[in-house]
């Protein structure tokens, strides 16, 4: 049988079933979807392939998805650093963004942070930020996937003047996406010390009648949280409980102020966490009781947050940062082992973000978004699990190969589609002018 592409590895890691590797094995991949995962012996027997791989040192995976970002970001790596959340955004981050903010600030922001997540083996993206719909054109160019956010903030920006507009424009480019394959949305509000309450019931009707997620920045910091009650009286999930926000739809992100209590709402809601590690320890925003999250069986996922606050894309920093925090905050060195970061970083992302039919673990029948990392260097060496080396030890330069939809988009080390020294030129000349 003819097929598209043949990827044969040392190990595959499919992610489901859980805790197995398979070794000397195949994938077999045509339209864009995994059709076989079999012994390499066999593959050779039925398959032959437009294009084979034969990856002899490699671990195949599915790609990752990095589940929280501010992918135009990339423009403010490092301009502010070592600040707390609030002086950071208020002093630093808001006013440039006030100045500079325009679709191409946007379009290279975003064409940079889609080379990096790529090169570093994240192979779908779930955004919030303003001009949604260029990230979306960038993400659909680039054949990478994404869900963006539509996002919405009572203050007014270069996107929008008020949640009305955030709202109406937000449902314009829903429409326009509705037939894509790579490009989904999710309404974003940014946070809930930043959206009103009315805006907020509009979007919880919305979100149910189109069956869309909620993706939102909730009880980031002790301040938030303490502000929220000297102001309303209620802590921020309890407002958005009183709202009917807390469902299976809400994608609750960072979560570093949690109690038993809220703990326990979220399990029986079916709301997701995405855990931003890196980002909350730069910030000192605290820590995401995690360990607690997965026991009561919470869904949580993993993202990056932007590279102006951690300061890189990285997943595998992440998914390290999660297992190494998770045993420290809660004293029990079995918290967060290897095989839960992994999923953190894959199928636990898929569900968050309502993909989990699609991307998320190596499932005949799903996307073809694959990785393959090379094993065979000295820091991976020698090598008793591959998962647990994948995640303490692997780095992101060791990612080799990265298909999406079976388009093979990073080859040995080199992006296929992406030209890197035209986005250097761009983040020098981009660096220049926010330095005025």
């Amino acid at each position: 049988m003819l097929v598209d592409t043949l990827i044969h590895a040392r190990w595959i890691i499919p992610v489901e079933p859980e805790s197995v590797t398979y070794e000397h094995h195949s994938l077999a991949i045509h339209a864009g979807k995994i059709i076989d995962l079999l012994p390499t012996e066999t593959a050779l027997k039925i398959y032959t392939a437009t294009t084979t791989e034969n990856l002899a040192n490699h671990a195949l995976l599915p790609g990752l998805i990095n589940c929280h970002t501010h992918s135009a970001m990339t423009l403010l790596r490092g301009v502010a650093d070592d600040l707390a959340l609030m002086d950071w955004l208020q002093n630093h981050i808001w006013p440039l963004e006030q100045k500079w903010m325009s679709p191409e600030f946007v379009k290279d922001g975003t064409d940079i942070a889609i080379a990096e997540m790529l090169l570093g083996g994240t192979t779908c993206f779930n955004d919030m930020y303003f001009f949604p719909d260029i990230t979306a054109q960038q993400a659909i160019e680039h054949g990478i996937r994404a869900k963006v956010g539509l996002i919405v903030i009572d203050f007014p920006s270069a996107w929008a003047q008020d949640s009305e507009e955030y709202i109406s424009k937000g449902l314009a480019l829903q429409a326009q996406l509705h037939h894509s394959t790579l490009c989904s949305t999710a309404f974003a509000p940014h946070a809930p010390y930043t959206v009103s309450d009315e805006p907020l019931k509009k979007i919880k009707a919305l979100a149910d009648e189109l069956e869309l997620p909620i993706h939102m920045h909730i009880h980031e910091t002790a301040f938030e949280v303490s502000q929220a009650q000297a102001q309303s009286g209620v802590r921020p999930l309890q407002r958005l409980a009183e709202l009917d926000l807390i469902n299976s739809s809400l994608i609750a992100v960072h979560m570093t102020q949690l109690n038993t209590d809220e703990i326990n709402l979220l399990a029986e809601s079916g709301a997701h966490i995405v855990h931003c590690p890196e980002s909350n320890l730069k910030l000192a925003s605290g820590f995401c009781p995690v360990a607690q999250c997965l026991a009561a069986g919470i869904n949580v996922a993993l993202g990056t947050d932007g590279a102006a606050s951690n300061n890189d894309l990285d997943m595998f920093g992440e998914m390290r940062t999660a297992a190494l925090l998770a045993k420290g905050v809660s004293g029990d060195a079995s918290a967060v082992p290897a095989m839960t970061a992994l999923k953190m970083a894959t199928i636990n992302g898929a569900k968050a973000l309502g993909l989990d039919d699609i991307t998320g673990s190596l499932t005949v029948g799903k996307a073809a978004d694959v990785i393959a990392i090379n094993l065979s260097a000295l820091e991976t060496q020698p090598l008793y699990s591959p998962i647990s080396q994948i995640v303490y030890a692997a780095s992101r330069q060791q990612v080799s190969d990265v298909w999406v939809a079976g388009k093979h988009l990073v080859k040995n080390r080199q992006l296929t589609g992406i030209d890197l020294a035209v986005l250097k030129e761009k983040a020098l000349q981009w660096q220049a002018r926010l330095s005025e």
